[in-house]
């Protein structure tokens, strides 16, 4: 979407903080003795025909990361991986509430 939109917020702040979401995930499947997954969120994206529609796929993919979070967060886990859950749970809140704020506009 940063390119076909050339680099519009808030994608261009998302990005960023996705990098660091990584960031927090990679020791965790280090420790744990996990194999990292290859990236295969191209084959699933979905490109909307225009900017303003953008907000809404941001909207209910943030809702599903959510849900999935709060999945995790019922589970029985080591704390520092909850701990990683729990920021990552915000994060998305975040990001809901910026895409919520960018549909509104249009």
């Amino acid at each position: 979407m940063i390119r076909t939109f050339c680099g519009q917020k808030p994608f261009t702040n998302i990005i960023k903080t996705e990098e660091r979401h990584i960031s927090w995930l990679e020791p965790l499947f280090e420790r744990y003795d996990f194999a990292l997954p290859v990236d295969r969120g191209v084959e699933s994206a979905v490109m909307p025909a225009s900017y303003a529609e953008t907000f809404a796929v941001g909207v209910a993919a943030e809702i599903a990361n959510i849900e999935m979070y709060e999945r995790f967060l019922k589970q029985d886990l080591p704390s520092d991986v909850r701990d990683v859950f729990i920021r990552l749970h915000d994060a998305s809140e975040n990001h809901l509430a910026a895409f919520q704020k960018w549909q509104n506009k249009f």
